[in-house]
């Protein structure tokens, strides 16, 4: 743990309250591009396949990027690369509206995606520092509901304000929006002291001992096995409903309706580890409620009478798989080895999990273009499920996390 981490800082609700928001903020930009998938693909002329490359091109910088910006984070201080983050959002979306082709909007994805990086990798960390202590694993839910909060905002304020404005006065207007909670950060959220560039060698050793870390990666592969699925199956929702013959508007409330269930299982999730409710326990109970409710979302052919089931079941399969990113959120801020940096520990595990969020909507389009529909998407989900119950059973094998999660 850096020194900078080991200092006092005053611990408020607001504080961590917005940290939350700009974490929301962040995933805005995410589920932006969703339900504006249609019109754009139609403007600008681009495959199924790349689609899903557009969708999840945002987390490259995550998957690339997660121990360089823990070490930024060391040298400049953790409230600064949140700032930073923030700003590069608004810098992305800005130029994404000016974009005349598909490959200069691939590009601004990724530099949205550094923002991204930026502001998520340290929300957990300074959620950890600033929230009451009587509060904490309250905090820490409604941080693993900010995704959710975001998929919902984004999603069905995009569906609506795009039957009026264009996309790109879309991206225009979220850009500014960005910027708002800049001001509240400053005000509300202490400065962290950084370890500065004299101690660069200090921070990269820190960051090096929690990259040896097993715990640490198979903690990252198990979060991966839940936003592989997530993602590719919320992200592609507006494009099913569309096929189905519902209006954009229509599509986009049902999606958004359907993230917001994540932010909801979250929040529920983060009171049930407050009553001490086992954390294994709730992984592999997360896992086995995504295998069964992705099944049923997929493997029939519903006719329109019978949608409602459909939308039921994806539903579900978002509020139960919410167990995950929260368990393994408040997981995260604790297993930084000794020697090791907690920003690394969660940059190094949002690094594996933004390879399941990357590749996770170029799975599910290539399946469904390989077989001619979305009905065989099935088995994608059920096999990372399966994956996540047997990495979660080895990960409580031996120094469990979760027996010293419970014993705080």
């Amino acid at each position: 743990m850096s020194a900078a981490s080991q200092q006092a800082h005053p611990r408020t609700n607001a504080a961590w309250i917005i940290i939350v928001a700009a974490g929301v903020m962040a995933g805005l930009h995410i589920w932006k591009l969703s339900p504006a998938l249609p019109v754009i693909q139609e403007q600008l002329g681009f495959s199924l396949l790349f689609a899903g490359t557009l969708l999840g091109v945002v987390q490259v910088a995550g998957m690339v990027g997660g121990l360089v910006i823990s070490l930024l984070a060391e040298v400049i201080s953790q409230r600064r690369t949140l700032l930073l983050g923030l700003v590069l959002l608004a810098v992305g979306s800005a130029l994404g509206a000016f974009s005349p082709n598909a490959g200069v909007l691939l590009a601004t994805r990724i530099l949205e995606g550094a923002g991204v990086i930026m502001t998520t990798v340290m929300g957990p960390g300074l959620v950890r520092l600033h929230a009451p202590l009587k509060n904490m694993n309250m905090a820490v839910g409604w941080w693993a509901a900010y995704m959710g909060m975001a998929t919902f905002a984004g999603v069905f304020s995009t569906a609506l304000v795009l039957q009026h404005l264009l996309w790109t006065t879309w991206w225009l207007i979220l850009a500014v929006l960005t910027l708002l909670p800049i001001p509240l950060v400053l005000r509300f959220v202490s400065a962290d002291q950084p370890a500065g560039a004299v101690r660069m060698r200090e921070a990269a050793q820190r960051i090096a001992i929690t990259a040896r870390s097993p715990r640490v990666w198979v903690s990252g592969l198990i979060f991966g096995c839940y936003t592989v699925q997530w993602m590719a199956v919320i992200g592609f929702l507006p494009t099913i409903y569309e096929g189905f013959g519902l209006s954009p508007v229509a599509g986009g409330f049902i999606s958004a309706t359907v993230g917001g269930l994540n932010a909801v299982g979250a929040i529920i999730s983060g009171s049930l580890l407050h009553r001490r409710v086992n954390g294994k326990t709730l992984l592999i109970v997360g896992f086995i409620l995504m295998a069964a409710t992705s099944t049923l979302t997929f493997i029939f052919n519903y006719p329109a009478q019978l949608l409602w089931i459909q939308m039921i079941a994806v539903g579900l399969f978002s509020l139960s798989g919410a167990t995950i990113p929260t368990t393994m959120t408040r997981v995260a801020v604790d297993l930084a080895p000794i020697g090791g940096s907690a920003p690394a520990s969660m940059g190094l595990i949002q690094q594996i999990f933004n390879v399941g969020n990357f590749t996770g909507p170029m799975l599910l389009a290539a399946m469904a273009t390989l077989t001619g529909g979305w009905n065989s998407t099935w088995w994608m989900t059920c096999s990372f499920a399966l994956i996540g119950i047997l990495l979660t059973l080895g990960l409580a094998r031996k120094n469990s996390p979760f027996a010293q999660m419970n014993a705080h």
